[in-house]
């Protein structure tokens, strides 16, 4: 069976001039620097929050406090999963979250599921002032009502393709592709 190759759907300065529009937007909800910080979800959005919080920086010249999530024992889908899940850290932001702008950074929002997974986490470990949701792609298909803040690209994808976030530090490039899926009952 021949796979198709994946179609570039943002390359990398593309990419990068769109996480400079999503920081200054995160900036603008939350009017200003003071009381924000940006909490990526394991993997690719680890990455981003941290591209993002560059950006910041630079426009800024504050830096977001920073945080990650790994959701993985919060998911819906954890039997599925397997026996031996992989972890990822979680690191709360330096002072915590509470009365804070929480900013989620992921990478696609698909279902829902990976974000409602991510606020059930933040509220075992406190209660934000606010919480908002950042994502580079916007591929629709939900399947609970949850929906991005702030949004780098949307695009429409069917059920069959997949949406990738490449990022330099896990996969050497940054950039997004639109493939067919291996596994089409994913």
């Amino acid at each position: 069976m021949t796979h198709a190759q994946p179609q570039l759907v943002m390359g990398e300065r593309d990419v990068e001039r769109t996480l400079a529009r999503m920081a200054r937007e995160v900036v603008e909800l939350n009017r200003g620097v003071p009381g924000l910080a940006l909490v990526g979800i394991q993997r690719r959005g680890v990455q981003l929050a941290e591209r993002l919080a560059v950006e910041i920086e630079r426009a800024e010249h504050q830096r977001p406090a920073l945080g990650t999530l790994d959701i993985t024992l919060y998911r819906d889908d954890l039997t599925a999963v397997g026996p031996r899940p992989v972890l990822g850290e979680t690191r709360l932001p330096e002072g915590g979250i509470d009365e804070r702008c929480v900013a989620i950074i992921d990478d696609v929002c698909y279902t829902g599921r990976t974000v409602r997974s991510a606020l059930n986490e933040l509220a075992d470990f406190g209660r934000p002032a606010r919480i908002l949701l950042c994502v580079l792609v916007d591929r629709g298909g939900r399947e609970l009502p949850i929906q991005p803040d702030v949004v780098g690209r949307t695009i429409s994808a069917a059920g069959n393709q997949r949406v990738d976030v490449l990022v330099p530090e896990l996969d050497g490039r940054l950039a997004v592709e639109l493939s067919l899926r291996e596994d089409p009952a994913r």
